[in-house]
């Protein structure tokens, strides 16, 4: 649900990239990060354990204009991949807006791929989300390799909602900001922009 903070003029979203361990999440945030302006941006903060990693930045992006009369401010995270962390996927993803669920294109992931798909569902009806209700980009990662699913075979495996897929690299960028701004233009129609 996006937040209003009537004092600094701004409405916040909440946008989550989710997806299984090494699948790109963390190097797309990473990227996003790199490529915003600085004078519009936060600080990037990594929450690390010894395994597990949360990282968190917001923009204030000048590009997409004013929603109900506010400037739009977008914070970013990413989840842990690993089915461990299951509990701080919970904590991240409360209050959300939107999701980028990452896909590790490869062929030998597509079990990886499922299962946190699955626990991105899950997880949200837990905590009384319709998932269907937030924004949802499929970024279909890593298609510079070799080894990898067709973008058709990824839909009909795990783009059951028909959401609006991206194929990209995030170690070079590619698709990574298309992603970002699909989603984005998602939650802010569902909040009426001006």
């Amino acid at each position: 649900m996006a937040l209003i903070n009537l004092a600094a003029g701004e409405i916040n979203y909440k946008i989550v990239y989710y997806g299984c361990g090494l699948g790109g999440k963390t190097t797309s945030l990473q990227y996003v990060y790199r490529k915003v302006n600085p004078k519009v941006k936060g600080k990037l903060v990594s929450i690390a354990t010894e395994e597990e990693r949360t990282l968190y930045f917001d923009f204030l992006p000048l590009d997409l204009g004013k929603v109900r009369g506010l400037q739009t401010r977008f914070h970013l995270y990413t989840v842990p991949g690993q089915r461990q962390y299951n509990a701080s996927r919970k904590l991240v993803i409360q209050g959300v807006d939107g999701i980028v669920f990452v896909v590790d294109s490869e062929i030998n992931r597509l079990d990886d791929n499922i299962e946190a798909y699955m626990n991105m569902w899950d997880n949200l009806q837990d905590q009384g989300d319709n998932p269907l209700d937030l924004g949802l980009v499929m970024q279909y990662n890593k298609r510079d390799l070799s080894n990898i699913f067709a973008e058709k075979d990824l839909d009909d495996l795990l783009n059951h909602t028909k959401s609006p897929s991206v194929e990209s690299c995030a170690l070079t960028g590619e698709g990574v900001f298309e992603a970002l701004k699909n989603v984005s233009k998602q939650v802010i129609a569902k909040t009426g922009a001006d």
